[in-house]
C-alpha cells in the first residue's frame, strides 16, 4: 500500500492538500549533465564524494519500486555510460556505490525517486569494508 503524506496550508486543516513543490520537477535545465531517454541524472548538492551524482527519472514517482521497467532500465544504462565518463576523468576513482533510500525511514528526503552514483577511491575512508551497510553504522563491519 503507498502511504501519501499530506500537507495543508497552516491553520486550514479543512482545506484541500498541497504538497511542497518538488525539487526535481522544478529543476534548471541547466543543472543537467547527462539524459537517457526517461532518465536524466545532475551532480548532488550535498555530494560525499567528487563526481557524486543523482539519476532522476523526469516522471514525478515516489520511491525506486514506483519506476516502470523501462525507467529502470533507462536509469541503468545512464548509471553505466556515467561510470565509464568518470573512470575516464579520474584515474583515482576505482570503485563505486549505487544506493537508493525508499521512505523516510531509509533516509529519503526528496520525495521523487533518485538513485545515488557515488566513485569511490582508496583510502577515501579509513574502513570500507560493508560499504552500504554503512547505513547502520552498527552492522557494517561483519
Amino acid at each position: 500500500m503507498k502511504k501519501t503524506i499530506e500537507f495543508f496550508k497552516k491553520g486550514n486543516m479543512n482545506a484541500k492538500p498541497f504538497h511542497p513543490p518538488c525539487p526535481f520537477c522544478k529543476l534548471n535545465p541547466a543543472a543537467v549533465v547527462a539524459r537517457y531517454k526517461s532518465v536524466y541524472a545532475i551532480e548532488d548538492t550535498s555530494p560525499v564524494s567528487d563526481n557524486h551524482l543523482l539519476i532522476i527519472p523526469l516522471r514525478h514517482c515516489e520511491t525506486y519500486f514506483d519506476l516502470t521497467d523501462q525507467e529502470r532500465s533507462d536509469a541503468h544504462t545512464l548509471i553505466e555510460q556515467l561510470r565509464l565518463k568518470i573512470l575516464r576523468s579520474d584515474p583515482l576513482v576505482d570503485g563505486f556505490n549505487i544506493g537508493v533510500n525508499c521512505g523516510e525511514t531509509a533516509g529519503q528526503t526528496i520525495f521523487h525517486t533518485h538513485i545515488h552514483l557515488i566513485p569511490r577511491k582508496k583510502h577515501d575512508t579509513p574502513h570500507p569494508r560493508g560499504g552500504v551497510r554503512g547505513v547502520i553504522p552498527d552492522r557494517m563491519n561483519y
